[in-house]
């Protein structure tokens, strides 16, 4: 780990996080939650939080975000440290999963919900803007399940997210799609090739959800367009998708294993 990944993680006083932190008998389930800085990343950091796991943040640039995350969680009760990591980069992914085995003792679930959004149509799209989507969405979470597949204990799930967009197939998403095609390709691969190892390899497809990534650059007559093509009529949020995410990593999620569980409301 360098200097500057050492000078990126953060573990607030009174956090509870160290080796002098419990006894064995004590020792927490943990979580990997990428792109916990925000969104539904974020919201699913601290809703597995709740349910008992110490987590690790990992963030790409939001210092702040990833901090007030933090916060939230140990606020409540819980165990958390966040720690900065480009998921493209094997080295700092390996340095993230470092963390939560020193920090916390080991780890049980992943939750990889770091990613980038690109919209253009397929004509007038910038091909160098398409390699740094896919550098992020699909080399992104090749590194991470790389990790996910080293490190993961038995009973434990990994958790990656593509998008319902792959259904929908709407205009200007093609880049977008195409990554969270791939993504599916490695999840639903990584589940098999798993085999043996109880552990369970799922994706999370949400629909429209009010997230920042989804919301920006959107005008109001385009997000109420979108609200109101589910049967639920509304857009998603990032606490739907995250009881998700929980009921997956739960033991009591651990017979869904390679699927890609779409949830959007019906709207695909």
């Amino acid at each position: 780990m360098s200097s500057q990944d050492i000078a990126d993680r953060h573990v607030p006083s009174g956090s509870g996080a160290g080796s002098g932190s419990g006894t064995d008998t004590e020792r927490p389930r943990v979580a990997v939650v990428t792109g916990g800085s925000r969104g539904i990343g974020r919201e699913a950091a601290r809703r597995l939080a709740a349910d008992g796991l110490a987590v690790v943040i990992g963030y790409a640039g939001n210092r702040e975000s990833a901090e007030t995350a933090v916060k939230e969680i140990t606020a409540a009760g819980g165990r958390a440290v966040a720690v900065r990591a480009d998921v493209a980069d094997e080295q700092q992914v390996a340095a993230l999963f470092d963390t939560a085995e020193s920090e916390f003792g080991g780890v049980d679930v992943v939750v990889h919900a770091a990613g980038r959004m690109l919209l253009a149509s397929v004509a007038t799209l910038d091909l160098d803007a398409l390699d740094a989507l896919h550098r992020t969405n699909v080399r992104g979470t090749f590194v991470v399940a790389q990790q996910a597949a080293r490190r993961v204990r038995a009973g434990g799930a990994v958790i990656t997210f593509s998008s319902s967009v792959v259904g929908l197939a709407f205009p200007g998403y093609g880049a977008y799609s195409a990554s969270k095609g791939a993504v599916e390709a490695v999840t639903l691969i990584l589940a098999r090739e798993l085999r043996g190892r109880d552990v369970t390899v799922n994706a999370v497809a949400p629909g429209p959800t009010a997230t920042d990534l989804f919301l920006d650059g959107k005008d109001e007559e385009t997000i109420a367009r979108l609200a109101a093509q589910p049967p639920l009529e509304r857009l998603g949020t990032p606490a739907d998708i995250a009881e998700v995410v929980a009921f997956l990593a739960s033991p009591g999620g651990h017979w869904v294993n390679g699927q890609v569980v779409r949830a959007n409301g019906g709207i695909v």
